[in-house]
């Protein structure tokens, strides 16, 4: 949308803003809402109807519904101000267009919802005067941390409760911003630096959105995206380079399966696979030595790994699935042994095996 020059000098003018030494945003409410609400912001582009459900929605989760705003008419010749809140907006639909907000700033530390707030927040605890546990920590001591809030964002995202994935991620985020800050000490870079590269990267690899090359489905997005890979040096001695020795050992398999499958060390189809798995499963039933039996065994999942990427099934999430059935199956087990004042360990096999049936069909 383009905005209404004289409205906004008018706009301006009835605010007693200087734009630029005052920080002034100006943001179109239409075309982009990104802002900082630690800085001053006049929102344009609105009309008498454009004080949208979406636009409200987006200021209430930055500002405190009694945060003040200032509503501006700017009809030439009538320009003035009325006074509001973020939480009472919906009754200015009746004003004259066009409109603007305007919306003092926050401090820093009530901007919640921003990445700079964050940043800040990460900086002091690790400054002069900050947290002591956190101004101790190393890229070395908090490696675990980092391992721990990926499966425990897994696990959030296999519950499928929003709350709970939004608070995981930011945990995980929480480890970024951490080492991104140790980096910054160092004098090596800062999170800007790893946003940066991001986005150079993300743009670099999708050229069939940010430039002018043309894909017919997701597959060829993939070919081209190792395409580019390639030319950026990322895998130029082996297919099996950076693949993480410190991945879960399924997901490892399954990526070593999928690239080596791309430049065609693969079955032509998946009869082979899963005549290759029944191969692997005798083999470990015929071995009787230990360290042979441990060779076969990871055979056998390893071919296993291979089915599931021929079903188009990811293995790790396949078994993070299996265990967490299992476990709730076992745990309703045992409530219902104890309802009945029994121990699992004082049952024969077929009151097991009838304890499990029962917890199966109450949980599926």
């Amino acid at each position: 949308m383009t905005t209404n020059i004289a409205g906004l000098g008018a706009a301006l003018a009835v605010l007693g803003l200087e734009p630029v030494p005052d920080g002034l945003q100006i943001v179109d409410a239409v075309a982009d809402l990104r802002f900082d609400a630690t800085r001053p912001l006049l929102i344009t582009g609105l009309t008498e109807d454009a004080i949208s459900t979406a636009l409200q929605e987006e200021l209430s989760r930055r500002y405190q519904e009694t945060h003040a705003v200032s509503v501006v008419t700017s009809a030439p010749g009538a320009a003035r101000v009325v006074s509001a809140t973020v939480g009472n907006l919906a009754r200015l639909r009746a004003l004259p267009a066009p409109l603007y907000l305007y919306l003092p700033p926050l401090p820093w530390d009530q901007d919640l919802g921003a990445f700079a707030t964050v940043e800040r927040i990460v900086a002091r605890l690790r400054g002069e005067g900050g947290c002591p546990w956190d101004r101790q920590q190393s890229h070395e001591s908090l490696k675990r941390y980092l391992l721990e809030e990926c499966f425990e964002a897994l696990e959030a995202l296999d519950q499928g409760s929003p709350e709970r994935v939004a608070e995981e991620f930011g945990d995980l985020l929480l480890q970024v911003l951490l080492h991104s800050q140790i980096y910054r000490e160092e004098g090596a870079f800062d999170v800007h630096g790893v946003l940066a590269t991001l986005a150079a990267k993300l743009i670099h690899r999708h050229p069939h959105v940010f430039g002018n090359v043309k894909v017919k489905d997701a597959e060829e997005v993939v070919t081209n995206w190792e395409m580019l890979k390639e030319a950026e040096g990322k895998s130029k001695d082996s297919a099996l380079d950076r693949i993480p020795a410190g991945m879960p050992a399924l997901a490892r398999a399954q990526e070593l399966q999928r690239r080596a499958a791309a430049v065609g060390f693969d079955w032509p189809e998946a009869a082979g696979v899963w005549e290759k798995l029944s191969e692997e499963v005798a083999e470990l039933k015929a071995v009787t030595d230990s360290a042979r039996r441990r060779q076969e065994l990871g055979d056998v999942v390893f071919s296993l790994v291979n089915a599931a990427r021929w079903l188009g099934l990811d293995a790790e999430e396949a078994l993070r699935m299996g265990n967490a059935r299992f476990e709730r199956r076992f745990r309703e087990m045992e409530r219902r042994a104890r309802e009945r004042g029994q121990a699992l360990s004082s049952l024969d096999l077929a009151a097991l095996e009838q304890l499990w049936s029962e917890a199966k069909a109450a949980l599926g």
